[in-house]
């Protein structure tokens, strides 16, 4: 895994190209979408309760590096869905290039690691190129203002995906406990480490 790991990595520094490279900014307004759950059931943010923003996390299943980091995800939900902040995760990959990330792979994975979060089907890639994503995994952290959410954060979970224990910065983590104590998160954008987003066409 972890040589893997590292092969991806060097690839990934040479190929920094983000086709939807528009996306948003930190302090972006972001936009509310209605996805299918592995439940089958459609979901928007606005319909949520009890929260005052979102760790929205774009991954998938196939991904080495989203599978090195799905413990870390759930860990961030079973910290901070409590105190406001659930992960929403959304699989932006088109399936017919990666079967393993199609509707029905994700239900399974989702069983087999015993989800606590939403685990969103993103079969246009209309959320991905809106927000910009570029990777899997990519967070955008998203705090509630108003009616508005604003987006609070860009980037990786930490800077360490072959060991969690080494990572010496915990980004997600470190910025959802900024907003919390009402400050701003620093850093409030990194680049997202992972494999490229599977585009339909591309």
């Amino acid at each position: 895994m972890k040589f893997i790991l590292s092969l991806l990595a060097s690839f990934t520094a040479l190929v920094t190209l983000n086709v939807y490279a528009g996306g948003y900014k930190v302090g972006d307004v972001a936009t509310d979408f209605s996805l299918k759950n592995v439940d089958g059931k459609m979901v928007s943010l606005k319909d949520i309760q009890n929260t005052k923003g979102f760790i929205v996390v774009f991954t998938c299943n196939h991904c080495p590096y989203s599978v090195a980091y799905e413990d870390r995800i759930i860990a961030l939900h079973n910290e901070f869905a409590g105190k406001g902040y659930p992960v929403v995760a959304i699989n932006p990959n088109d399936p017919n290039k990666v079967p393993e990330d199609s509707f029905e792979k994700m239900i399974e994975r989702s069983k087999a690691k015993k989800f606590p979060f939403m685990y969103l089907l993103d079969g246009t890639q209309d959320i991905a190129k809106t927000y910009g994503a570029s990777r899997t995994p990519h967070v955008f952290l998203l705090v509630k203002k108003g009616n508005d959410l604003v987006v609070s954060y860009i980037g990786a979970i930490d800077d360490n995906t072959e060991d969690e224990k080494a990572a010496k910065n915990k980004y997600v983590e470190s910025a959802v406990q900024a907003v919390i104590a009402g400050k701003t998160p620093s850093p409030d954008f990194t680049k997202a480490i992972g494999c490229g987003i599977k585009w339909s066409g591309k």
